[in-house]
């Protein structure tokens, strides 16, 4: 890459973070957990690996910058300029894809994921769109890391003529998210378990999305759903040990009947058992 266009990425990402920010500030954001401890704005004692549609990424990098994360990005140059917005955004990131440095990248996913969570869109760089990729599953069971899905919807967006049909908000609309259980996947397994796995994680994600995907478009609430800020917005000690005592999620029967409407009979424990 000459420097001219390393100047021309890094200013365009840096252009690109200011504009998202103020665009992204005008949505409706809320979502329900199954685990609400899974959110990474919270302290955990080890690493998690989040993986989402790669159409729906504007959300968690508006969302959860500065939250020790690290993204897997394509080594493609059409991902330089994501690579510098990902950097404002308060992400790090290692590139590299199935198609180009994989190994290397899995290699370096491995070191930061000792102590830093991971993140993954496992149905880019190319697709198919919303096929999961078999390397989050693998990588899950080599370190020992639980998967987290995290399905999100976005209310009547436009949507690019590109491979994944990139999701882009309207300003006033609403998103909203289902987050998955930890998905815990077992080491040593031959490939076709792996595969196994790997089907499991795509239909619980696909599952989610789709649910997330009808809240936003219908509105209403889900019982136990609650506000979903972006990290930072909440400043100073008095105001983060209040949102770290927020209650979890209703898990009466109110939300149960809710979550059966909006997901197919999916809560925690039927979301496991989809995943594996």
């Amino acid at each position: 890459m000459t420097k001219t266009a390393s100047f021309l990425n890094r200013l365009a990402g840096l252009t690109a973070s200011v504009g998202i920010r103020g665009w992204m500030s005008t949505l409706d954001y809320r979502g329900y957990f199954f685990d609400r401890s899974v959110d990474p704005i919270y302290p955990s004692n080890y690493p998690r690996i989040y993986v989402f549609w790669h159409e729906y990424i504007l959300v968690p990098l508006y969302l959860r910058g500065n939250c020790n994360l690290t993204m897997l990005l394509s080594k493609h140059r059409d991902a330089d300029v994501l690579d510098r917005l990902a950097y404002h955004m308060g992400f790090e990131c290692v590139r590299g894809s199935t198609y180009n440095g994989a190994t290397s990248a899995l290699m370096e996913l491995a070191r930061r994921g000792r102590q830093m969570h991971l993140t993954i869109t496992p149905d880019g760089p190319r697709g198919p769109r919303r096929t999961l990729a078999q390397g989050a599953v693998f990588l899950a069971s080599r370190l020992q890391l639980p998967i987290v899905p995290f399905g999100m919807g976005v209310q009547n967006p436009w949507r690019a003529k590109s491979w994944d049909r990139f999701a882009i908000p309207r300003p006033m609309s609403r998103v909203r998210a289902f987050v998955g259980p930890e998905v815990w996947i077992p080491r040593g397994l031959d490939r076709d378990e792996l595969e196994l796995r790997r089907q499991g994680v795509e239909r619980l994600l696909n599952s989610l999305t789709t649910a997330a995907e009808d809240w936003a478009e219908h509105g209403g609430d889900v019982p136990g759903s609650v506000d979903a800020w972006r990290q930072g917005r909440i400043l100073g000690a008095a105001g983060e040990a209040a949102r770290l005592e927020l209650p979890p999620p209703d898990t009466g029967a109110s939300a149960t009947v809710s979550l059966q409407s909006a997901t197919g009979d999916l809560d925690a424990g039927s979301a496991s058992k989809l995943a594996g």
